[in-house]
This record gives C-alpha cells, structure tokens and sequence, in this order.
C-alpha cells in the first residue's frame, strides 16, 4: 500500500496515492480532489505576498503622513570694515539712496538688488540688515563698499562676517506652550504678561527661539546651518505637547502669513517682524579696526 512520506511520520492513504507532504498539518487534505488542493495552495502563496505589500503601504502612508517643515530666513545681519573715516557729510550730498540721521551719528543706505540697508559709521564700520541668505548678504556688503569707494573713499573690504539669522518655520501643529514650559522650566521662560510666546535659549547650537501656541516659531542664531539645527533640536521637545489648532489658532497663522506677504510685496524687509525679534547686532558684535588683515580683497 502506498504512504505518504512526511517528516513527522508515516500515515495511509485510502485512495492509494502517493503523495509528498511537507506539512503535518496537510494531511487532513490529503483526501481532497486535486483541482481543490491546487487552489488551496494557490492562496497560501498569495498570503505573504499580501501581507508584504500591505505592510510596504503602511510604512509608505506613514512616510508621507511625516511632516515636512519649511524654514524660511528672514533676515541676515552682517558686518564689515572699509578701514578708512568716512565723511557723513559729503556721502549724504554726493550718495544715493542715503539717508543722514544726524542724531545717530550715521547714516543709512539702501540696495534695491538684493534689497538690503546698511549703517554706515564714520570710523569705517558698516552693518548691513535684509539680506535672506548668507551668500546674498556678502554680495549686499560688497556693493555698499563699492559704492562708498565711488565716492573716492580709499575703501578695502575687510573682517566681512555674518552677525545674526533671523528664521522661521510653522510647526504643523498647534502647541500647549503651558505646560511647555512647565517641563522645560530650566531653560524655557514664559511671561505671558510680557510676551505672548516661550523664550526657550539653546547652548549647543547656540540660539533663541520664540515658540508660540499657534505652532509658529522664531529662530535666532548666528548662521543659518545654527538655525536649521536648532529647529531639529525643538521639533521632538514641541511634539510632546502637541494638539489641534483652534479657529482662533488658524486665523492668527493667516494674518502673520499676510501680513509677511504685504511686506514682501512692499519691499519691506524689516517691518515683516515685531520690534522686539528684530537681531540688531551691537556695536561689539560688528568687530574692530584693529583685527588682522584678512580681508577678501582689497581696492587701490
């Protein structure tokens, strides 16, 4: 009599077919009709392959669902030394696009391409406000010493460095910034008398960030890749105390990005931000006349 072979043991068949069993649990079709068997067979393949494309769908729906956040800079403040005095009194007759502000002791000029607006001191200091990318910035910083050049002024570019970023970026949620600042208390601060969103400061990346209920954020470091990380550094703090926008949340956020938009169209670069997130550098972060001469090039 003919058996059927399997790992686990030997059993008879009734209808004197050899078969091959891989499985002890296949057994109990050994008595099916062929036609049954092979369709049986057929969906078990199919079952992995299933699976396999179902979980392939789940991790790509969870990496589409991962938000994406855009960080936009605002603002770039740079500064540099023509090493030379500078008359205030002939730049502002014989200038362009000049501005004397006498009680100042100073003077303001401006750029149309790229828009910029630089401060010009008469020890030969300029600081030059605007600018939305670092390489955008030097090319503002260069232009302004030309021009000041132009005006026979024996000007040498010189200790050209980026100052300030101003940064920001929409979390794609709203955030409890309450109890924020209850769990972060050592570093975070939050004055709601005094101003409306959580100061939290960072060391490492050294940098401010202003973070709001709306989900809104402002970042204030000194170059840009210190603003991209301090967002990275923040996004998995914030999510913990994620939650939904109100129609009061969605509002504000559509006023701001009005608002931002007008100022863009305006050609206003600095009234797109509230007085007090605007990074004017001090008189010691613009760097001294007497630094080495490492200048990036130099005019004759």
């Amino acid at each position: 009599m003919a058996t059927a072979i399997q790992k686990n043991g030997m059993k008879h068949l009734t209808n004197g077919a050899l078969n091959h069993v891989d499985n002890v649990s296949s057994l109990e079709r050994a008595g099916m009709h062929p036609d049954s068997k092979d369709v049986m067979l057929a969906e078990e393949q199919e079952q992995p392959e299933i699976q396999g494309d179902m979980e392939v769908r789940e991790t790509e729906a969870a990496e589409m669902e991962a938000p994406e956040i855009d960080i936009v800079i605002n603002n770039v403040v740079c500064s540099f030394s023509v090493r030379c005095h500078l008359n205030l009194r002939k730049i502002a007759l014989e200038g362009s696009n000049v501005e004397y502000r006498r009680e100042n002791g100073m003077i303001t000029m401006k750029l149309r391409r790229p828009y910029t607006t630089a401060s010009i001191w008469s020890s030969g200091k300029v600081t030059c406000t605007g600018a939305t990318s670092e390489d955008q910035a030097k090319i503002a910083a260069r232009r302004f010493a030309r021009s000041l050049q132009k005006l026979d002024f024996k000007v040498r570019f010189n200790n050209f460095r980026v100052v300030n970023v101003l940064g920001t970026c929409c979390m794609p949620f709203a955030i409890k910034i309450t109890s924020f600042s209850v769990r972060h208390k050592d570093i975070a601060d939050y004055e709601p008398e005094i101003h409306p969103g959580v100061t939290y400061k960072l060391k490492e990346p050294k940098a401010t960030l202003k973070i709001f209920s709306t989900g809104s954020v402002t970042v204030t470091a000194p170059s840009v890749a210190a603003v991209q990380a301090a967002i990275e550094h923040i996004f998995p703090l914030v999510y913990e105390f994620r939650k939904e926008r109100t129609p009061e949340d969605q509002l504000a956020l559509q006023i701001k990005k009005r608002g931002l938009a007008g100022n863009k169209r305006t050609g206003n670069c600095t009234g797109a931000f509230p007085p007090e997130i605007v990074p004017v550098p001090d008189d010691d972060a613009m760097g001294s006349d007497d630094e080495g001469d490492a200048s990036d090039a130099s005019w004759n």
